[in-house]
């Protein structure tokens, strides 16, 4: 892969293991440290990542997911606001 691909990552604890997530991609996998959940993210990432080059469809699922390409880097969108919000 010639192109740079930033993600965002979070990660969640469910129990005794922690989830990692990249919302944009929907990917997700786990470890049971955050360091192993990290690195396993990374590994499902881009797995996922190198099928779309495969399939010759990753700009296009880049760009459904809101990326946006500068120069060589594809950048998830930025929320210009976030917040937590309860409801009833």
């Amino acid at each position: 892969m010639q192109q740079s691909i930033e993600v965002r990552v979070e990660i969640f604890r469910e129990g005794d293991l922690y989830v990692g997530i990249c919302p944009e991609l929907d990917v997700s996998s786990f470890g049971e440290t955050i360091e192993s959940a990290k690195q396993s993210l990374r590994e499902a990432v881009s797995a996922f990542i190198e099928e779309c080059e495969e399939m010759g469809t990753l700009a296009e699922v880049l760009e459904e997911a809101g990326f946006t390409q500068q120069d060589a880097r594809w950048l998830p969108r930025q929320p210009v606001a976030t917040e937590l919000v309860g409801i009833g």
